[in-house]
């Protein structure tokens, strides 16, 4: 019997057949290989088992798991939307924890869809909107990537849409929400968007969320119009395109960040499609944290304003705070990427090529404004640098910059390091709390240890018998209890083989899934090794982590002791030190 709608998409979906529509697979005796696509190799090193069903790169990024894993990372999805998406594959449907909710969100993703449909013929088929289309022409756009962004034209009837939608038989009240209408004084709807050039925007599943209308005729009246908030849209979780992008984005191990949808949509035209826009609104923490999902590379294609207090600078700033590697692409004054893609391609490719580090560009453009030679300059440009330096979170890229500031100003480092710490400590924190999932999860030497003496009991369950009771006070409790858990049920239960036991329904599900993956790495990593031998050599190891440990607590009594002078105890601890380190010397 099938326990969950997460087992039943594995039993019906086959992980080559899934991942093999991603990556290009090779067979290899019993397993596949590919290149993987999560970091850059020659050489093939992440490899699939179809028995398992699970893959694991054995290159740099050391990544493993099973088709929710892969999924999560390939698209840049949380776990429930890698649910959602090998569910429609499955044909699984998934049970609604909230119907209210969900029907409500169902609604406004088909109001979008329909809106966006309405707004695309309106395009093609009256005559305002065939103006509208070569407005777009006239700007470089071709008919290709009108089709693909699916741009529209709003007409000047006051409901258009809305009437559309109603005789769709769509409430009032849905309409609203969705951000296309407004409720006039005689609670009659008025649509949003009138006479303006539509660009639907899409979440990273390609559904429309929302849009943003632009003039194209000189009128006195706002240049943008965006839809508000809604249950399923918010400006400041979703980059313009970034559904188009994302793919090439990774491959490429970058983002072209510019402001407008149409820059936006020149870019990847040009060629470079790993492109994405703030459709005119300063960088955030969230999308930030989605972009890192797929690269920690920005280059910047903003208007090169980022003194002061700027939108632009703010956002530039968080990035460098959240781990970002931030160039600029040195724009010419008055100039945007939709402008000199028009006028100049080469004049575009060159800057793209050209581009400049942003600690790099801080610099020069602070040092450009003040005299660094009188006390008066070097204070200004201080007041300026040492606040963007505060926020850099690596320490060694951050003792560089501290460095040339020193050298520039000619001040001793340590005045440096001394005025840096009066700022406040702008770190990472809020990221680690909103977003535990991005995070990764560094294993210690002796976590890393621990995990491989399991997997090699897995490959020769016969030797748990060295894992003695006394042994196991030094492992970590999750994976004491996994060493239980072996002991009373593999033994207890007389399996013949580790494979049946991996299959029997005694084992938890998640608790399964861990197991494959260990025993498919040491299976491949190590076909001929002595399991024996290995497992003494990794508890000598973890005992050895757990002297040093006692050695450095008695080594702090120590110092305690010497200060309350308490001699008596210092000999005896003393003594127990040497004691300790004469048996760590031992190993």
């Amino acid at each position: 019997m099938i326990s969950s709608p997460i087992e039943e998409i594995k039993n019906r979906l086959d992980i080559i057949d899934v991942l093999s529509q991603y990556i290009k697979v090779q067979k290899v005796g019993a397993n596949f290989r590919a290149l993987c696509p999560f970091h850059s190799e020659k050489k093939p090193s992440f490899f699939i088992s179809p028995s398992r069903q699970i893959w694991h790169c054995f290159g740099s990024c050391s990544e493993g798991g099973d088709i929710f894993k892969f999924v999560m990372k390939i698209e840049g999805v949380e776990f429930v939307d890698a649910l959602k998406i090998l569910a429609r594959k499955a044909g699984v449907e998934l049970k609604k924890q909230d119907p209210k909710i969900v029907s409500e969100r169902k609604n406004l993703y088909e109001i979008c869809d329909l809106a966006s449909e309405f707004f695309e013929k309106q395009l093609f088929s009256t005559n305002a909107g065939k103006k509208a289309k070569e407005y777009l022409i006239k700007r470089g756009i071709t008919e290709e990537s009108i089709k693909k962004w699916r741009l529209g034209y709003a007409p000047e009837v006051v409901s258009g849409l809305s009437s559309f939608l109603i005789s769709r038989g769509y409430k009032k009240e849905e309409i609203v929400k969705a951000g296309v209408a407004m409720t006039g004084r005689d609670n009659d709807l008025r649509d949003r968007f009138l006479k303006r050039i539509i660009f639907p925007v899409f979440d990273l599943n390609s559904q429309v969320v929302g849009f943003g209308g632009r003039v194209f005729l000189s009128e006195d009246i706002a240049k943008y119009v965006n839809v508000p908030n809604t249950l399923i849209y918010d400006k400041s979780r979703i980059l313009y395109g970034l559904d188009k992008a994302r793919m090439e984005i990774r491959k490429q191990d970058s983002v072209i960040l510019v402001e407008g949808y149409i820059d936006a949509i020149l870019v990847s035209q040009a060629g470079n499609e790993n492109v994405a826009a703030t459709s005119g609104t300063a960088l955030t923490h969230f999308q930030l944290i989605i972009l890192k999902r797929y690269s920690e590379n920005i280059l910047t294609a903003f208007d090169t304003d980022v003194a002061g207090d700027s939108a632009t600078k703010r956002g530039i700033d968080l990035a460098i705070s959240h781990g970002f590697n931030v160039r600029i692409v040195l724009m010419p004054k008055d100039k945007d990427p939709a402008d000199i893609i028009t006028e100049d391609l080469k004049q575009w490719q060159e800057l793209i090529k050209n581009t400049r580090s942003v600690l790099e560009f801080y610099f020069e453009t602070t040092f450009s404004k003040f005299d660094k030679k009188t006390p008066e300059g070097k204070k200004e440009i201080s007041k300026i640098l040492l606040p963007i330096l505060k926020k850099i979170p690596n320490k060694i890229e951050q003792s560089h910059w501290i460095q040339k500031l020193s050298d520039e100003l000619k001040v001793r480092e340590e005045i440096i390091e001394s005025e840096l710490n009066k700022y406040k400590s702008e770190t990472n924190e809020r990221i680690v709390k909103d977003e535990p999932l991005l995070q990764k999860n560094k294993k210690s030497r002796k976590e890393k240890l621990e995990e491989r003496i399991i997997s090699l009991i897995l490959k020769s369950p016969e030797n748990l018998s060295l894992i003695k009771d006394e042994y196991f006070k030094y492992f970590s409790p999750d994976n004491k209890k996994v060493l239980t858990f072996l002991k009373e049920r593999f033994f207890n239960k007389n399996f013949k083989k580790i494979s049946d036991f991996l299959d029997s329904k005694d084992i938890p599900f998640k608790l399964k899934n861990s197991l494959n993956q260990l025993l498919f790495v040491v299976e491949i990593q190590d076909k001929d090794i002595d399991c024996k031998k290995e497992i003494q050599i990794c508890l000598k190891e973890i005992q050895s982590f757990e002297i040093k440990n006692e050695l450095d607590n008695l080594s702090k009594e120590i110092k305690k002791a010497e200060k309350e002078k308490d001699f008596k105890k210092v000999q005896d601890l003393t003594q127990e030190f040497n004691k300790l380190a004469q048996g760590l010397n031992n190993f």
